[in-house]
């Protein structure tokens, strides 16, 4: 099988050389599985280290915010450098970076050095995921992609789920700092294992020669735009809700300055000879529909992966580890669903797997609107299950069909800007949500105030019941009572932030039911001539 892919190996740009290329693909995921699980064990420990630095809560979501703002900002540009610098020696170069900077994070004595470290974290971690994918589309031929994708996705969408479960059970049982510390082996695993395995074509080295001949011209002006524009865009809708949006000069500034950067960058990167993004990808019908996808499916897992951990922890009093074991269930299935899903799309057209992925995931999302104030772990765990059922036929496919029609020097560039759709699609996703939850709460609370009038016998007699029970528990009549107007004041807030919680998940299953049609106008891939097959 080692030579299945190569045919004419001077001209190959696979980077299994004389390897069997499902090791390549078996090593790239190492670093994508740590590269992803960071992005989501943190979330579970961040009360944790606001204690141990003392500093707020506030200001210890800026150990999430930074690292995501880091990451932003060179992902879209990770194609040039790989182009620029070797594509091999910049993958080594990110997963070196982000090893580094994971040791010292969990050596920071402060939360100002935590942030600092974050930075470079983010930094190295960005340009990790456009890299593995470029490897992988140019190693294996467009019949064989969805397969190796597939290898690849169980690391993607794997992580995020072990993500909660793990960093709440190291954070509960060791601190902490162990949630950084467990990046440092397998940071060093997948080191070793590149430099031994993992080779750069000659053609690669060759056109970045070529590239360099005249020497190097460094499209700056396109860089600082799309780091600023994806920078403060990540800004704006991180920090957005907890600011109040547009009612905060500071939420306000950032706004405007990622629109005009981003209406500055477009003219720029399409009259520039070399730009540092390639802009005219997301003009094409293939890849910008695959781009516009690859947003709407980054948004339903990033928002759903947050908000269940914190529906459960907030309104069913669940603990970060039980939260975590219940989104388990869901990492196994896709676990399972995952070489299925890359064997289907080998044989079935992508346009039509995305419109069937699309459609379990609005059903499942709209089997979420029926959750009740004494929803079990068995309804979370089989609601979670349902949801990864569809998503493997969503990532692997539109993994594949960005490629279709694309020249090989393109593919760096074009791995960065499907990293960059899936990063932003997820941010919209997690800041829409948590804005409509507390937006929709206060009008849910004020709703359910409105039925609670003195003069409402209904509310008479719960009153009655819950005051006799605090007088059971031996508190006198006029304690009871007024504790009995506490519990329902706390019951009504809860009830609140359940309907805000429903109407986040009708309004997502409403959202991706109007993607579907656009995955049609995407076409399918042909076999790679030039390669046996």
């Amino acid at each position: 099988m080692t030579g299945e892919i190569s045919g004419d190996q001077s001209e190959s740009r696979s980077a299994a050389g004389g390897r069997n290329p499902w090791l390549i693909a078996i090593v790239v995921s190492i670093a994508t599985f740590m590269l992803v699980l960071d992005t989501s064990i943190a979330n579970v420990a961040l009360r944790n280290i606001a204690g141990s630095l003392a500093a707020g809560m506030d200001e210890s979501t800026w150990v999430i915010t930074t690292y995501l703002v880091a990451n932003s900002v060179i992902i879209p540009v990770s194609g040039w450098l790989a182009s620029v610098i070797g594509r091999k020696r910049y993958y080594m170069l990110c997963v070196a970076t982000f090893t580094i900077a994971s040791l010292l994070c969990g050596l920071a004595p402060n939360l100002e050095m935590l942030i600092f470290f974050r930075i470079l974290q983010g930094l190295g971690g960005g340009g990790m995921a456009p890299s593995e994918q470029s490897i992988l589309a140019d190693t294996f031929p467009p019949e064989k992609r969805s397969q190796a994708f597939a290898l690849y996705g169980v690391a993607v969408i794997v992580a995020p789920t072990v993500g909660p479960t793990l960093g709440g059970w190291l954070t509960d049982h060791f601190s902490w700092h162990w949630i950084f510390f467990i990046n440092v082996p397998f940071g060093i695993m997948s080191l070793a294992l590149v430099q031994w395995l993992l080779v750069e074509p000659d053609v690669i080295e060759r056109e970045r020669q070529e590239r360099l001949k005249g020497g190097l011209r460094i499209d700056w002006v396109g860089f600082i735009l799309v780091a600023t524009a994806l920078g403060c865009l990540e800004i704006f809708l991180d920090e957005g809700q907890r600011n109040d949006w547009f009612a905060s000069g500071f939420i306000t500034t950032f706004a405007v300055i990622s629109a005009i950067s981003f209406l500055l960058l477009i003219p720029w990167e399409f009259s520039h000879r070399d730009p540092i993004v390639d802009i005219r990808l997301l003009f094409s019908r293939q890849f910008g529909t695959s781009f516009l996808v690859m947003m709407a499916v980054g948004a339903v897992l990033f928002s759903t992966t947050q908000l269940m951990p914190q529906l459960q922890q907030t309104a069913f009093d669940y603990t970060a580890t039980l939260s975590g074991l219940s989104m388990m269930p869901g990492g196994i299935a896709m676990l399972i669903l995952m070489p299925i899903s890359g064997f289907a799309a080998g044989l079935v057209q992508p346009k039509y797997l995305i419109v069937m992925g699309m459609s379990v995931v609005v059903v499942a999302l709209w089997h979420m609107t029926s959750l009740t104030p004494d929803a079990s772990f068995r309804f979370f765990a089989f609601a979670r299950i349902f949801l990864m059922i569809g998503l493997p036929f969503l990532f692997i496919p539109i993994s594949t069909a960005a490629y279709v029609g694309l020249a090989p020097q393109k593919t760096n560039q074009a791995s960065a800007l499907i990293n960059v759709a899936r990063n932003i699609g997820g941010s919209i996703g997690v800041s829409l949500s948590n804005t409509v939850i507390a937006q929709n709460a206060q009008l849910h609370q004020s709703n359910l105030v409105s039925h609670t009038a003195q003069s409402s016998s209904a509310y008479q007699q719960l009153l009655r019941q819950v005051t006799d029970h605090f007088v059971a528990q031996g508190s006198n009549m006029l304690e009871a009572k007024q504790q009995a107007v506490g519990w329902l004041g706390q019951l009504i807030a809860r009830q609140a932030s359940l309907l805000a919680y429903i109407d986040v998940f009708r309004y997502c299953a409403i959202a991706t039911a109007l993607f579907v049609p656009l995955a049609l106008l995407l076409r399918s891939p042909k076999p790679d001539k030039r390669q046996p097959k």
